[in-house]
This record gives C-alpha cells, sequence and structure tokens, in this order.
C-alpha cells in the first residue's frame, strides 16, 4: 500500500513523499535507505487499491528482465537498471521491494510472492521452478510466449465483438430516436386529421402518444435498465456465471468449453516444460479456471495421486475431448507430456479462431439485415396512412 512520508534531509530540509510498501516498516526502511529521516508517515486513503494492478505491467516488466539477463547481468544488476530507467513511483516502488528483499538474501521467487496483487502465483510458481534448475531467462520465455498467446486469442474475440456491438448501438440509437422522437410528431399530426388510420399504424401512434406525454420517466427507466444490465454482467463475470451462460447456449456452449480447455492446457504445459509436477501444476491453476472446470480437475488431481495416467484421469471428469485424449496419451508414451499439452492448446486455438472467422461472417450480415427491417418497418408503418392519402387522392 502507499505511504504519505514526510521526511527531513540531512541538511535539515523538510520534504514530502509517498512510497508505495507492504506496510509501514517497508515504507520506512525505504525511506532511510535514501538516506533522509522519518518525521511522520500515514497510509494514503483510497487511490492506492485502485492504483497498484497498474503498477506494473508483468509482460513488460518479464520483456524487459529478460533483455538484461541474456546480456549477462545478474538478477540484482538487472533489477537496478530497471529501477534507474524507471519513472513512475508506482513502480519504482515494487522494483525497490524486490530489491531490498533479495539484497536481504531472500529468493526471488520469494520477493515476488510478496506481492500477489501484481505475481500471480503462476508467475511465481515458473520463477520458483527456474530456481531449480538455474534458468530463469528460458521459464521468462516460456511465460512470454504464454502470455503472448492467451492475448491473441483473447484480442480475436474482441475484435470479432466489435463490430457487431457498434451495430447494435447505432441501431438500437435510430430505433429509439423513431421512436421516442419522430413517431410522436407524427402521432400529433395524425390525430388532429380525423383519419381511420390502418391497426399496426395506430398501435405505434398509440405508443407514440404515450412516449411524449411520459418522456421523462421513460428516459429514468432506461438508464436504470442500462444500469443495472451493466451491474448484473459485472457480477456474472466476478463470479463465473457468464461462462456458465454462455455454456448453456446452443452452438456456443461447445466453444466455451473449448475455450477453457485451451488456456487449461496451455498453462498446465507451460508450468510442466519449466520443471514443475503436474500435480502441482494442477494445484496452481486450480484458481486460474471457472467452477466447472475446477470441480473436475479437483477430482482428476486425486485420481493422478492414486496412480492413474493424466490422460485417464482427465478423460474420466471431463476434461478432454477425442483429439486431445489421443495427444495426451502420446505425450505419456513419449515422456513429453509438458509439450504435447501445449500441442494440444495450440490445435484448440486455431479451432477457435476458425469458429470466429465464421461465426462473425454469418452474424454481422444477419445482424444488419434485423436492424434493418426494424428501421424500415417502423418508417412504412409512420407513412402508410400518407399512402392513403396519396391513393384516395389519385
Amino acid at each position: 500500500m502507499q505511504f504519505d512520508v514526510r521526511t527531513l534531509s540531512p541538511e535539515m530540509v523538510i520534504g514530502h513523499l509517498v512510497v508505495d510498501g507492504r506496510d509501514e516498516a517497508d515504507a520506512r526502511r525505504q525511506v532511510e535507505a535514501r538516506g533522509l529521516f522519518v518525521s511522520a508517515i500515514h497510509p494514503v486513503r483510497g487511490g492506492l487499491r485502485r492504483s497498484q494492478g497498474k503498477a506494473l505491467s508483468l509482460v513488460l516488466f518479464s520483456q524487459e528482465l529478460l533483455a538484461l539477463l541474456k546480456a549477462g547481468l545478474g538478477i540484482v544488476e538487472a533489477l537496478e537498471a530497471l529501477l534507474e530507467k524507471e519513472s513512475s513511483p508506482a513502480t519504482r516502488g515494487v522494483l525497490e521491494r524486490l530489491l531490498g528483499g533479495l539484497r536481504e538474501g531472500q529468493r526471488f521467487s520469494t520477493v515476488l510472492a510478496e506481492q500477489p496483487q501484481l505475481f500471480p502465483p503462476l508467475y511465481v510458481g515458473i520463477v520458483r521452478a527456474a530456481e531449480g534448475t538455474s534458468d530463469l531467462p528460458r521459464s521468462l520465455e516460456r511465460y512470454i510466449d504464454y502470455q503472448q498467446r492467451i492475448d491473441t486469442v483473447r484480442s480475436k474475440i474482441v475484435s470479432a465483438a466489435i463490430y457487431p456491438c457498434i451495430l447494435l448501438l447505432v441501431g438500437g440509437g435510430v430505433s429509439m430516436f423513431l421512436i421516442g422522437y419522430v413517431v410522436p410528431r407524427f402521432a400529433e399530426v395524425y390525430q388532429g386529421a380525423g383519419r381511420n388510420l390502418p391497426w399496426l399504424s395506430q398501435v405505434m401512434l398509440s405508443w407514440g402518444q404515450f412516449a411524449g406525454a411520459h418522456t421523462g420517466a421513460l428516459l429514468a427507466g432506461l438508464v436504470l435498465a442500462l444500469l443495472a444490465a451493466i451491474t448484473a454482467v459485472r457480477r456474472l463475470m466476478g463470479n463465473g456465471g457468464l461462462v456458465r451462460l454462455l455454456g448453456k447456449l446452443p452452438g456456443i456452449g461447445e466453444r466455451v468449453k473449448i475455450y477453457e480447455l485451451s488456456r487449461l492446457y496451455l498453462t498446465l504445459g507451460m508450468l510442466n516444460e519449466g520443471g514443475i509436477t503436474i500435480v502441482q501444476a494442477i494445484e496452481t491453476v486450480q484458481g486460474m479456471v471457472s467452477a466447472n472446470v475446477k470441480s473436475g480437475l479437483q477430482l482428476a488431481k486425486g485420481a493422478v495421486e492414486s496412480g492413474l495416467p493424466l490422460s485417464t484421469a482427465f478423460e474420466a471428469h471431463g476434461l478432454t475431448t477425442p483429439i486431445s485424449l489421443r495427444m495426451l496419451r502420446v505425450g505419456e508414451r513419449t515422456g513429453d507430456l509438458g509439450p504435447m499439452l501445449t500441442q494440444s492448446a495450440a490445435f484448440y486455438d486455431g479451432e477457435i479462431s476458425r469458429w470466429i472467422d465464421r461465426f462473425t461472417r454469418t452474424f454481422e450480415p444477419l445482424l444488419m439485415a434485423g436492424i434493418g427491417l426494424i428501421v424500415g418497418a417502423i418508417v412504412v408503418l409512420l407513412y402508410m396512412p400518407i399512402f392513403d392519402l396519396a391513393g384516395e387522392m389519385s
């Protein structure tokens, strides 16, 4: 957390610092390491917890650290170099804590684990395994490749969702404008004309009169509905309910399962290739998967501990497909289980990418056609009385 510190320099100059530390003692130690005396210290309220998650980009940190280690620097020298070029106070605080722990004789994985909000158990696990093999650069390369592959699939999904969302917003906005503004104006005109209107036109114009008389209440209801929808989506995303909901949709549920298996296999493969046993890898990833996969993974872990092969345990608890099952068995026979898990994830990623391309090519034209039909129907119903009048005049 962050601490507001009033300092006194050896030249008796009063200063002020904001220090990012584990606790008050850690913040005081960081200030005294700069040759300053602490006259007052108290935690900063409110601002830190919102900024902690952005204090450090893990992939960028790993890339920079990897480059320095490959250049021949030791881990302490590399962190000192990163600290010298860093200007962000939050990131400097993170690096200073890492350096402080290393200078006290702690292992790198231990000082990483002391900041779980920045360094997840997965990252700490691969670093701890690398300490046993003295091959930290290779483990960092595996993590960077792992994160980039996950980001690639995630970016495909986000990119595929952007255009339909824009269509929905524009189409919904045009429809709301027609129904909430144009229709009430037409309703006032037709109401004074004294003509019999077609039934559908009369229904829509009745709505227009209602909307014109209760505009404020309808807008307030729309805003409340949007806020409730956003809150519900956030809650579903937080407790895994969104994944369960998508998993029940026909045609999409199977793809959601494949996506989850892809992330599971990729993570297990990276950990196993880094020297972590498959049982320890399963324990590490349990906090990263959905509730459905987690329950099956726990049962599979118990089966593996009792002596069953991983492929048999995963098959018994619904964590395989026919393709991945065969690949796991090949990996068990050849002793290359980690690479085979990674290859299974790559196969799934390719299948997901192809399905996303097919889905977007089909869904986007259908969505455009649906929005066009709605807007066109509103316009036709508005002008039907005018068409009738023109027919009578001719």
